[in-house]
């Protein structure tokens, strides 16, 4: 029998099936599993990932929310023969690094995106850098984002970036409703780049950076980069991987 945890979202219907997975299998606790089970929806399995970075455990979710682009289905029996025979997908997270106005420096990581957003009803005023290089000296936005090629099929994929497969390399950078230059649609930058955000009029324009779920207000300046030093494995079902899960996703209409 592998040594199982068992982890779900506050939701009822998560809850009564973390009751049957126990009562099953027991639970031997997230420091000492050999496998997370993560009961819940892609925003608690984003939680979950988060605290597998941690202890390197692979994680296999099971969709109790809506989207489950990260989950599989829910199966009561033969759990540790399905974790077994599950395919693997290493993801690896972006790091932020944001400077707030008073000087503070905040840290964090995504292993969805990071992204910049206005405070206000005023446009954010940004100047781009890639690789210490200025690439653009001014974009007029609502925002910018920085996705991994897991979470290009998020709120990249809604700000009409491109989905990017997992073995690319790529790292889509994606502006939030430009308005000057107005038909700019981003760039694909490769996996080794270093991306510098600096905000202009920052007191006057202020802008808030949030790494998946942090969320740092009236930054400066936001510098992102991927971290391949930290990795976290999600399973999936045979022939469902994450890297077929993103073809179906670029031929969907």
């Amino acid at each position: 029998m592998s040594r199982i945890a068992f982890t779900a979202s506050a939701t009822e219907s998560a809850q009564a099936l973390l009751r049957q997975f126990v009562a099953r299998y027991g639970d031997v606790g997230f420091e000492a599993a050999e496998y997370i089970v993560c009961l819940g929806g892609d925003g608690f399995m984003l939680e979950t990932l988060h605290r597998a970075l941690r202890t390197g455990t692979p994680v296999y979710g099971m969709n109790c929310g809506s989207v489950g682009f990260l989950m599989n289905g829910v199966h009561l029996d033969d759990v540790p023969d399905l974790l077994a025979r599950a395919q693997a997908a290493v993801l690896h997270p972006l790091r932020m690094l944001a400077t707030t106005l008073d000087g503070q420096r905040h840290e964090a990581l995504a292993l969805n995106d990071v992204f910049l957003f206005r405070q206000t009803r005023q446009a954010c005023k940004i100047e781009i850098t890639v690789d210490a290089k200025v690439r653009m000296e001014e974009l007029i936005c609502d925002g910018v984002l920085v996705a991994t090629p897991a979470g290009s099929t998020a709120y990249n994929l809604s700000a009409h970036g491109p989905i990017v497969p997992l073995s690319a390399n790529l790292l889509p950078l994606t502006p939030i409703s430009a308005f000057r230059p107005r038909r700019w649609r981003g760039a694909l930058l490769p996996s080794t780049a270093r991306v510098r955000f600096r905000i202009g009029e920052a007191d006057k324009r202020p802008a808030a950076a949030v790494a998946d779920f942090t969320e740092v207000r009236d930054v400066e300046e936001v510098e992102v980069a991927e971290d391949r030093q930290l990795g976290v494995t999600v399973l999936f079902d045979p022939e469902q991987g994450l890297s077929e899960r993103i073809a179906i996703e670029q031929f969907t209409t």
